[in-house]
């Protein structure tokens, strides 16, 4: 007898809906299972035989033929288990209404005792699910919430093989789970570990990071350990504009491919802070593998990527990251397939100024010899650098800060009202641009058209520039820092002021900052 069951193939974020067809006839014992399966996939025999033999079901010992279609993708993984398992079920005259099979995508990985594992891209199978037309999905129990999230689709989480047996039995013994993805979803967006009020000094370093959310700019922030560098990045996320229910489910998919999501999550509700160790890998960073699976800076998407300590990280891994920063996504290529992942994220790095970390210390004395600062500055290679627009020096807060219990720090949610302020004048402002939605985004042409300079602010600008020596390419990101900080003002135009400030954040360029 032969019978369908469907279940749900996921490739880079998107699901690709699979046709398993399950045939038993007379012959003799072999099994088969056709259509581009990997070792995971042809290994489920053992698994389905054991789970359905120890709950008291009957494993047909004939012929039996599984093809997975389409034929021409690679069927990867456990999580066709249950599908499969149903199939034989059904096919075996096993399941009380077989019929309803052709409603349902089924997804779940067998537990030699019939328990059902959790699944990757549970999200994206859903979404895929709802477009397709089925009635509902069954997956496991632990990835039910994140599927849920997806209205118009009855989703079910179960926990074990009997469950769904008895569910074809009798519909209403599952009942759907209900997730309220937006009353969540708005109520978790402003619950932060971190605010900037714990921090207590480095004013400027929050006025640099303030700057940096409100345009989208990378920022790299240099100083001697114990600064309180990683501290202030940790907070970023804090004053970041809140994520847009687009932008939620674009992040979650993301995290439920690469199993990232918590067990029972729905929607993310905060922007992601990815922070590697300095080890990583390539492959780790920007993603692949032999089944493509995002990296680092697919997993920051809508968020921030933090590199502490950028110059340990291998030259290699800092140069592959050089064009997803340019084209905010990564295309992972491989004999016969290309898988995209978005990879829209703002770049905060970490350095000390030198290898023993008190170069341009107040106090201490810097200990490295003649050339060593320039050497270690140069292990980030220049065109890295060129896509940081702020380079920020972070020095200790003195004794008389720390221990000043009377003047309260502004804490994050002030400055995000402003950080929202200026992105809402940058939205409007490129509401015709498809793609840009910060001044950190803009092409050279652009930046021509968009931050005219009067003559006194331009003058101002070319006297910097000559007196401290500043690279040619310091002068595109000096005028777009510029811009975010002029937005901030709520100033139309750019003025005097807000170019000498942007200046001060052009350390690394300047001529003889390394010795």
């Amino acid at each position: 007898m032969l019978v369908k069951t469907f279940g749900s193939a996921v490739y880079g974020v998107e699901a690709i809906s699979i046709t398993i067809e399950v045939n038993i006839s007379n012959g003799d014992l072999k099994y088969y299972i056709v259509g581009l399966p990997d070792n995971a996939v042809k290994e489920s025999i053992q698994r389905m035989e054991a789970a359905i033999k120890t709950n008291g079901l009957h494993f047909p010992r004939t012929k039996i033929v599984i093809n997975l279609a389409p034929a021409d993708i690679k069927k990867t993984g456990s999580a066709f288990d249950l599908t499969m398992a149903m199939g034989i079920l059904g096919s075996s005259e096993q399941l009380a209404q077989p019929e309803r099979l052709k409603d349902y995508i089924i997804m779940g990985e067998l537990s030699l005792d019939g328990t059902i594992q959790p699944i990757k891209g549970a999200l994206p199978i859903a979404i895929q699910a709802r477009k397709e037309g089925f009635k509902g999905l069954i997956v496991p129990k632990a990835n039910a919430r994140e599927a849920g999230m997806v209205n118009n689709l009855l989703v079910y989480g179960v926990e074990h093989i009997n469950e769904v047996v008895q569910f074809f039995k009798d519909e209403n013994s599952l009942q759907p789970i209900i997730v309220n993805t937006r009353e969540e979803f708005f109520n978790a967006q402003y619950e932060f570990e971190f605010d900037f009020n714990d921090v207590k000094g480095q004013e400027n370093i929050k006025r640099a990071l303030e700057i940096a959310a409100a345009g989208g700019h990378n920022a790299i922030l240099i100083g001697p350990p114990g600064a309180g560098k990683t501290m202030l990045a940790k907070r970023l996320p804090t004053i970041l504009p809140p994520l847009s229910l687009q932008e939620a489910l674009e992040t979650t998919k993301i995290h439920s491919v690469a199993g990232k999501l918590p067990v029972n999550s729905s929607l993310i509700s905060k922007r992601p802070f990815r922070s590697p160790h300095h080890t990583i890998s390539d492959v780790a960073l920007v993603g692949g593998g032999g089944i493509p699976q995002p990296g680092e800076i697919s997993l920051a998407h809508n968020g921030v990527l933090f590199l502490d300590e950028l110059p340990e990280f291998k030259r290699t891994v800092l140069e592959v990251m050089r064009q997803p920063m340019e084209e905010r996504r990564v295309t992972i290529s491989r004999a016969k397939v290309a898988i995209d992942f978005p990879a829209n994220f703002m770049l905060i790095a970490s350095m000390n100024p030198c290898p023993c970390g008190f170069y341009n210390h107040p106090e201490k004395e810097c200990t490295c010899p003649s050339g060593a600062v320039q050497k270690y500055l140069n292990k980030i290679s220049g065109p890295l650098l060129d896509r940081i627009d702020l380079h920020v020096e972070v020095t200790p807060v003195p004794f008389a800060e720390l221990s000043n219990n009377i003047v309260q720090p502004e804490g994050s949610e002030k400055i995000r009202e402003r950080v929202i302020a200026a992105r809402a004048i940058q939205a409007n402002r490129y509401k015709n641009n498809e793609g840009i939605y910060a001044n950190a985004q803009i092409s050279s042409k652009m930046l021509r058209e968009i931050c005219v300079l009067d003559a006194v602010s331009e003058t101002l600008l070319k006297r910097a520039m000559e007196k401290l020596s500043l690279s040619a390419r310091a002068y595109d990101r000096i005028l777009k820092v510029a811009r975010t900080i002029a937005d901030l003002a709520a100033s139309n135009d750019i003025k005097a002021e807000h170019i000498a400030e942007a200046i001060q954040y052009r350390s690394l360029d300047r001529e003889g900052w390394a010795g």
